[in-house]
């Protein structure tokens, strides 16, 4: 496996953001109404048609990689890596699959499998497994999605930015995903552009693997 494989498959499951200054959640001002903002975060999730923005993905150990997501209703998300990473990670609305186009390899898991099914997974009932996260700020509001009976699936935080403009009045600025195994990816996004024409191609891939594996 390469080196960018190495430290991408470890978080291939667990793609995720971080927000500047958020990841040390203080329980400083209790909210209100948790219900109130789970249900909102999950309407402003489900109101987002399609989106593209820049992304700025770190592991653990401060590996950093950049790229472009593209993602469209429903269940359908493109990682684009910056030019030198010969990876890709894209879900055709069933799967998430990675390929890596330098040793020719290719990953597949279904999105309810994975702590992305939160985020895209249409079936998912976020709310009923939605935790929320005091942060101390009021124009921050911090959601953890955990299914306790599929704890192998990983935890996804998702953070969301109140932004009258953004889609249900609040803008994805970032998610904090954990696998099973306790590994976390932080991704920051920026620049969103949220309604964009994105064509069914975008999620598409070119299959790198000998003609005889191709097959499943």
């Amino acid at each position: 496996m390469t080196r960018f494989a190495n430290f991408l498959t470890a978080s291939a499951l667990s793609l995720v953001a971080i927000a500047t200054g958020v990841l040390s959640l203080v329980p400083v001002a209790a909210h209100a109404d948790p219900a109130a903002d789970i249900n909102q975060a999950v309407a402003a999730l489900r109101a987002i048609d399609s989106l593209r923005a820049d992304f700025i993905q770190t592991d653990a150990n401060g590996g950093r990689v950049t790229g472009v997501l593209t993602m469209k209703r429903p269940g359908k998300i493109r990682f684009q890596y910056q030019a030198g990473v010969p990876l890709l990670i894209v879900s055709d609305g069933a799967s998430l699959t990675m390929i890596d186009y330098e040793v020719r390899q290719v990953q597949r898991w279904p999105i309810k499998n994975s702590p992305l099914g939160a985020l895209l997974n249409p079936d998912k009932d976020v709310a009923r497994f939605a935790r929320l996260n005091q942060t101390g700020r009021p124009d921050l509001i911090s959601m953890s999605v955990r299914d306790p009976g599929h704890p192998e699936y990983g935890t996804l935080t998702l953070l969301m930015l109140r932004k009258p403009s953004a889609p249900g009045g609040l803008e994805l600025d970032s998610w904090i995903a954990t696998d099973a195994q306790s590994r976390r990816t932080l991704v920051r996004l920026t620049n969103p552009q949220y309604g964009v024409a994105v064509p069914e191609t975008m999620f598409r891939w070119t299959d790198p693997r000998p003609q005889k594996h191709k097959a499943g």
